[in-house]
């Protein structure tokens, strides 16, 4: 019992480190997925394999050279030099959507509730600190809550899919982009989310060292995310063409079926952001803390303030400007999890 609690802490965590912001929102999966039709179904066959595979890789990777954060890993993998220059390009980036996710929150808070921009942006550090306070006790503990409300929540999309005339469009949809695209976008999706995720993966795998609850996690949260996807896909295929004109897909279909629905979807949101924004900042502290020797406290109140000042960029312009770089230098960083 005690292995399969820490199995379900590993899974969960990974459902809750790659399930973010743009997966809840449903616009990931339009853009990796959907647009391409009904073969869309058998490339998220593939990334859910690549998640199980390459996501117990790493964490066993971690453990075997007792990683203490993501920087030890890419040493590993790329060798000092090149390893420091990925873990210092890899720093920025995470900054970078620290500053995004950030910037996302306080644009609900805007737009759903009201609230001005600045205060939502204040009241979300406020509760990141508190929460990283107590290190990767309350990341897993803050997954542990969100990853099983957003698979209960797919689940209820689902089933008010399945109402529709249009429920089984997904088996036959059709589109006029390449097959070679269509076939890029797992890998391409699986790459950036993984290596996005190390922030967290790395010293997760290192803190557990046990072989087969870190192998059962990574089943767990790789065929979670696989099914999430699938479900995701299904309810998008059944709104195309339509739902192509909004920025959040997900939630112009939640608007569609009530109030209720709505609401538990802002929150859904919103913990999504929350969760990717606590996970960067982690990451960041931790690699930070081993090059400075700087109190954890002070080293997380100085990434949250330069988060803050990032955000002050908006939500658009930084999430079109940092995701296709990083997207292409996650490639290089699979390959070489690949080959070891």
């Amino acid at each position: 019992m005690r292995n399969l609690g820490k199995m379900l802490q590993i899974g969960l965590t990974f459902m809750g480190t790659v399930v973010g912001a743009g997966f809840a929102s449903g616009q990931e999966i339009l853009q990796f997925f959907t647009r391409f039709g009904f073969i869309s179904a058998f490339t998220i066959l593939v990334v859910t394999c690549i998640f199980i595979w390459l996501g117990a890789k790493m964490m066993l990777l971690a453990a075997e050279i007792n990683a203490v954060s993501y920087e030890d890993l890419n040493r590993n993998l790329f060798g000092d030099r090149l390893g420091q220059f990925v873990s210092i390009f890899m720093m920025i980036v995470l900054l970078g959507v620290t500053g995004v996710m950030l910037a996302g929150a306080g644009s609900i808070f805007l737009e759903h509730l009201n609230i001005s921009y600045q205060t939502g942006l204040i009241l979300t550090l406020v509760a990141c600190f508190f929460v990283l306070r107590k290190g990767l006790k309350a990341i897993l503990t803050v997954n542990s809550i969100v990853a099983p409300i957003m698979l209960l929540f797919t689940v209820i999309m689902l089933f008010k899919t399945l109402d529709t005339p249009n429920s089984g469009r997904w088996l036959h949809l059709v589109n006029d982009y390449s097959p070679w695209a269509a076939w890029a976008s797992p890998f391409l999706y699986t790459a950036y989310n993984l290596s996005l995720g190390q922030a967290v993966l790395v010293p997760l795998g290192a803190k557990m060292k046990d072989r087969s609850a870190i192998i059962g996690g990574a089943w767990i949260g790789g065929i979670g995310i696989g099914f999430m996807l699938l479900v995701g896909h299904i309810t998008l295929s059944a709104n195309m063409p339509g739902i192509t004109q909004y920025a959040i897909p997900m939630g112009g279909i939640a608007r569609q079926l009530g109030h209720g629905i709505q609401w538990v979807f802002i929150f859904l949101i919103f913990s999504e952001i929350f969760t990717s924004l606590i996970a960067n900042v982690y990451g960041l502290t931790v690699q930070l803390q081993e090059h400075l020797k700087w109190r954890q406290d002070f080293i997380i109140l100085m990434v949250l303030f330069l988060s803050f000042l990032l955000s002050q960029f908006g939500f658009g312009t930084l999430l079109s400007t940092l995701y296709p770089i990083f997207g292409l230098i996650s490639l290089g960083w699979m390959a070489l999890i690949v080959r070891r």
